[in-house]
Formats: structure tokens, C-alpha cells, sequence
């Protein structure tokens, strides 16, 4: 009899190894055919490239200000974006970053509906749409309806000599498997990069990587060095959502006009 019951009760736990075995093996191939449909439902280009056409947004904080902070009159809390939390200025720049914060009621250029500039427009809370073929990404922005242009057809940058400081630069991007490596200078001086007067100058580069995490969500990455500014390159990172909503899309926001709207559209002599 004790027989018995020893033997069936081996069985019973044999059965039940088998089954927790097998309830294992099922979870593992669900979860890796879920993650194999993620990536087939990747958009990708007729060349294979994967596409960002979309309209895009963050909900990060970092327009308030890229490095952590407490809450202030002008600013919720935010954790910051800068990898290592601290932007390494140059001890003369940092004054000059000081100066900034003071005045930022006044002199940040978003204020005068000036163009954001490059990354900000990528992490200002307000949305971005791309519109991408084999041959370039055209990126505008509802702040101000600007538009960047990057070029993926192999181009380079045009020469030093033959070039001006622009608001958005010159950008030319190539594929490092999925992510789209871009390379962006020849920038002006006149952007900031938030709202807490984190600045650069004309000698300012920033290097770009976007990849997609789902298809409904991209992990975006800069890399940023300017020599007369910061003692090192330094790194951010945020994560942008791809806008499902029904019907939704950019709308014009020309902050620059509002001052003149008093004059349109024009009134008859009295």
C-alpha cells in the first residue's frame, strides 16, 4: 500500500514538472512572437530603412530645463535628461549661463517666436510631424511651423567657406542598422537649448541617434559639444510618442505675429 501511494505521488510530481516545464515554454514563445510581431510592425521604407513618418511628441519636462531642478514659480520639478545630470560648462560660460537663468523672462529667444533650434524642437511640448522619403526627413515643428531638412542620400556637408551659420544648421544623416545617425552643425548663436538659459555658441555640433523602441514609440539620443562653451561632449536622451489621436495635427503657432494682429487683417480709413 505505501508502495502505492509512493508511486503515484513520484508520478503526481513528475506531471506537475512537466507542466510547469511546459507552461514555461509557452510563455517564452508568446512573449518572443510578440516581440517578433513589434518588430515586423516596424514602418519601414520600400528601401527597408525604417520610416518616422508621424506626428511625434515627448512628455518630458526638459524644456523647463535639461539638468534636474526643484519646482519654481516659471517650472514644475523635473528629473533632467543630461546623462550625469550636470551640463560640463567652461567656468566662463557657466557665469553666462547664470546671467541667462536671471534674465530668462525676457531673453529667451522662444519668447520672441524665434525658431527653437536643434534639439530643443525635439523636446519643446509641443508636437513635430516627419515626413520621410529614401533620400532626406523633412522635420517641421508647430512652434513656429519651421522646418528642418535631414539628408540621407549619402551627401556631405557642404565646405566651411561656402557655408553661413543657420537656426536649425546643416544635417546629414546615415543608418547604423535601425538607428538613423545624424550629424548636425554650422549653427548660429542665437538659439537656447530651455528655458533655464542653457546656451551654446557657433561652434556648437550635435550628434543625433533615432531608433525605434515599438512602432509607436522612437528613443531619441543627442550627443553635444561646443569647445568654446562645455569641457567635454555631453549626452541627453528622451523618448518620443507617436500622436494616434483621431483627426489630430499640427496647428500654426507663429508667436512672432501676435504683436501685429492689432493691424490685420486692415481697417478701413475712417
Amino acid at each position: 500500500m505505501n508502495t502505492l501511494l509512493i508511486n503515484q505521488s513520484s508520478r503526481l510530481h513528475g506531471l506537475g514538472v512537466t507542466l510547469l516545464l511546459a507552461a514555461c515554454v509557452l510563455t517564452s514563445s508568446l512573449l518572443s512572437m510578440e516581440a517578433t510581431a513589434a518588430v515586423q510592425k516596424t514602418p519601414l521604407l520600400a528601401n527597408g530603412k525604417p520610416d518616422f513618418s508621424g506626428i511625434w511628441q515627448t512628455t518630458s519636462a526638459a524644456d523647463y530645463d535639461l539638468e534636474p531642478h526643484s519646482n519654481r514659480k516659471d517650472a514644475p520639478p523635473g528629473a533632467g535628461i543630461v546623462e550625469g545630470n550636470v551640463i560640463p560648462y567652461l567656468p566662463q560660460a557657466l557665469e553666462q549661463k547664470k546671467k541667462n537663468f536671471e534674465a530668462r523672462a525676457t531673453n529667451d529667444p522662444k519668447l520672441k517666436g524665434y525658431t527653437l533650434g536643434v534639439p530643443r524642437g525635439i523636446y519643446y511640448p509641443e508636437p513635430f510631424q516627419i515626413f520621410q522619403r529614401p533620400s532626406d526627413l523633412s522635420i517641421v515643428f508647430q512652434f513656429g511651423h519651421s522646418v528642418r531638412t535631414v539628408h540621407t542620400d549619402g551627401s556631405i556637408h557642404p565646405r566651411e567657406d561656402r557655408v553661413e551659420d543657420w537656426w536649425l544648421g546643416d544635417s546629414r544623416g546615415h543608418w547604423e542598422g535601425n538607428t538613423l545617425v545624424v550629424d548636425a552643425k554650422f549653427f548660429n548663436d542665437k538659439t537656447w537649448l530651455d528655458s533655464a538659459g542653457n546656451f551654446h555658441s557657433d561652434q556648437y555640433h550635435v550628434v543625433e541617434y533615432w531608433k525605434f523602441l515599438d512602432p509607436n514609440t522612437i528613443g531619441y539620443k543627442a550627443t553635444i559639444e561646443d569647445p568654446q562653451v562645455y569641457s567635454r561632449p555631453w549626452n541627453i536622451s528622451v523618448i518620443l510618442y507617436r500622436h494616434r489621436e483621431k483627426n489630430f495635427q499640427l496647428i500654426e503657432d507663429y508667436r512672432f505675429t501676435l504683436d501685429y494682429d492689432q493691424f490685420y487683417p486692415p481697417k478701413p480709413n475712417k
